[in-house]
């Protein structure tokens, strides 16, 4: 495999030697006219920073696979993109050579935006690396002046995507993103007749669920946007926005792209009306249960999430959720999303229509996805299709916290540890039994105090009687 990249070389000197003695003088290629006419046979394309998740804004280069000077194949891994949840390898829709490297290790450049230049062939490579000089002054791609009755046949390249949206480029039309192939391949959809919405005509995962007639989600930014106007001056009234003097001698320490992810979601959380409601739960025969299933890898956080998603499936209101700000959307599916330290961050891996599946399949479900998320290689569809979050911090010895709700999600359920409590029964006699304290978030938008309050009793039951969850 090749080296990791050295900062952005434009100049041809930089390129390897097999590269510099294939360059043409510039005359000799597409800035020469001939009989007032532009001839322009060079092809190169750009490698986009693509959207790897329906809240990803822009991605962090990790490490290029591919360095300048190399020649790749279409479909081949060229780049390591972290973005707000995983790191994800990217690949080359083209073949070519990878002419200029615009964003380097270590950089990060909005979706859309053009990371890498690939040219068709070595006498191409010159051209590539005057393109990544404009572009890296700022200044969109010319032409060499033509005579002034071609003007009109030679138009100027589009300019940046980050100036305005600009038309579908030669060689780009049709090309879906990894996540929008993904889609496509689920939704049976074909992408030769899907017209790409995004950066340069790609095809994008909304684009696939417009084509298979699925009613597309709105996004966070849109939601908080179409909120009442009380929410607008909440989310601006939060200090984060204020910059506030250094502390001296304090270090500061930027986010990662996954804790900005994090903080950005707190603070559209702040726009959203949510109340708690507590819940005492005796823990005995759960703990009976937990001791017999564990030496079979079940953990007590798939007891939970299923125990969670059987009470949901009886009260489907506090699996919905308010994406609009004037009607519920009620979730066919039950995912539950289970709230994971890792390092630099946190994450919530979902497990999917957790109320369908034995505590078995479950617990090596939820293995494979911990697995996953402390790799960073979960895919989108592993962490961003919850409908309920679970947070769990009772093996840490905490026994009750709040938990700030999700956006796009209706409750979250905190969970504290299970500790011996001394109760008292209908007739007054007294023993020790072992008890838990769940705390609910929810949105009061779809939910309410009564919704609320029958959910957890319906949980409580199946936690303190939970030979229905090996059923």
């Amino acid at each position: 495999m090749a080296t990791a990249p050295a900062p952005l070389s434009l100049s041809a000197s930089t390129l390897p030697a097999r590269l510099r003695s294939a360059a043409v003088p510039a005359g000799a290629r597409g800035g020469q006219t001939r009989r007032g006419r532009m001839v322009v046979r060079a092809k190169i394309r750009e490698i986009f920073m693509p959207a790897l998740s329906s809240t990803m804004t822009e991605g962090k280069i990790v490490s290029w696979s591919a360095a300048e000077g190399d020649r790749v194949n279409k479909g081949d891994a060229v780049v390591v993109v972290e973005s707000d949840k995983a790191d994800m390898d990217v690949e080359t829709f083209h073949d070519g050579i990878v002419a200029a490297v615009l964003v380097p290790a270590g950089e990060s450049a909005p979706v859309g935006a053009p990371i890498a230049l690939l040219a068709e062939s070595e006498e191409e490579v010159p051209l590539a690396l005057a393109k990544a000089q404009e572009l890296a002054n700022g200044q969109p791609q010319q032409a060499p002046p033509a005579p002034a009755e071609d003007a009109a046949a030679t138009p100027s390249p589009p300019p940046s995507p980050a100036a305005a949206p600009a038309p579908v480029a030669a060689g780009t039309k049709g090309i879906a993103s990894p996540q929008a192939k993904k889609l496509a391949k689920q939704h049976r959809v074909d992408l030769a007749k899907v017209t790409g919405t995004g950066p340069y005509g790609r095809i994008t995962p909304e684009d696939v669920e417009a084509a298979a007639g699925i009613q597309p989600k709105p996004k966070p930014a849109a939601v908080a946007a179409a909120s009442a106007p009380v929410a607008a001056p909440s989310a601006a009234a939060v200090p984060q926005a204020a910059v506030l003097p250094p502390v001296p001698g304090a270090t500061v320490v930027p986010f990662t792209t996954m804790q900005a992810a994090v903080s950005k979601n707190m603070v559209e959380s702040l726009a959203v009306p949510t109340f708690r409601v507590g819940y005492p739960i005796v823990t005995d025969k759960l703990d009976e249960l937990y001791e017999k299933v564990k030496p079979k890898g079940v953990t007590m956080t798939v007891l939970l999430a299923k125990a969670a998603a059987m009470a949901l499936a009886q009260h489907p209101v506090v699996n919905a959720s308010c994406r609009d700000g004037k009607s519920f959307t009620y979730n066919s599916n039950i995912n539950i999303a289970v709230a994971v330290a890792i390092d630099g961050g946190l994450i919530t891996p979902v497990l999917q229509d957790a109320d369908k599946l034995d505590i078995y399949l479950l617990s090596q479900n939820w293995k494979d996805l911990v697995k996953k998320a402390r790799a960073k290689q979960l895919q989108p569809n592993d962490y961003s299709s919850g409908t309920f979050t679970l947070s769990n911090l009772g093996m840490f010895g905490v026994d009750r916290f709040d938990a700030i709700l999700p956006p796009g999600q209706g409750a979250i359920m905190a969970v504290g540890a299970s500790k011996p409590t001394v109760v008292a029964d209908k007739d007054g006699f007294f023993s020790v039994k072992s008890k838990m304290l769940v705390n609910v978030t929810a949105d009061h938008r779809t939910v309410y105090g009564a919704d609320l309050a029958a959910f957890l009793q319906t949980f409580a039951k199946i936690i303190e009687d939970p030979e229905s969850l090996t059923l």
